[in-house]
């Protein structure tokens, strides 16, 4: 019962990420309804982790739950006056709060690991729009390149995603 919660859990988080970063990318906005609704289904999946963790009688099965809580709250109060300076947007604050939930601390080393892959990534697309084949998606990046932005919410949910399919693949194992 618990794992078919969790990979239902997983399957909505998955779909909400890929919403997120779709309308981050066409609109460089991220909606409060999508990170509350993505914060409270990471929650959801870190209680559902510590019960199964629970009915295995491991020890201390809420660690990840309080770090994953403390780690969030930690990462907002840094990012928070990095938006008050706009140097990056209020929804990738509130993003970047959310991913502790959605990964937990115990997977926030692969979740850094990709973001920091992904973020090279985007930074070199939007710098580098010649590169893509589709002329209105060149020049939808070199709008960006104009501008001087990128879409953070990408990245961020990119590596979120990467970090729940490597939390399925450990599942098969």
């Amino acid at each position: 019962m618990l794992s078919a919660a969790q990979i239902l859990v997983q399957a909505i988080v998955f779909a909400l990420l890929v919403r997120i970063a779709i309308v981050d990318f066409k609109t460089q906005k991220i909606g409060n309804r999508d990170v509350l609704a993505l914060a409270a289904l990471g929650v959801v999946g870190l209680v559902l982790r510590a019960l199964w963790r629970l009915d295995q009688l491991q020890s201390d099965v809420w660690w990840n739950v309080y770090m994953s809580l403390a780690i969030a709250l930690v990462l907002f109060a840094l990012l928070l006056p990095f938006w008050l300076m706009r140097k990056v947007g209020a929804g990738d604050v509130k993003l970047m709060a959310a991913a502790p939930l959605v990964a937990g601390a115990e997977d926030m080393l692969p979740f850094t690991l990709l973001l920091l892959v992904f973020t090279a990534l985007s930074a070199f697309v939007v710098k580098n729009p010649l590169l893509l084949p589709a002329p209105a998606f060149r020049q939808y990046l070199q709008h960006f390149e104009r501008k001087g932005i990128i879409p953070y919410g990408v990245p961020v949910a990119a590596a979120l995603i990467g970090v729940e399919a490597l939390r399925a693949f450990a599942a098969l194992r």
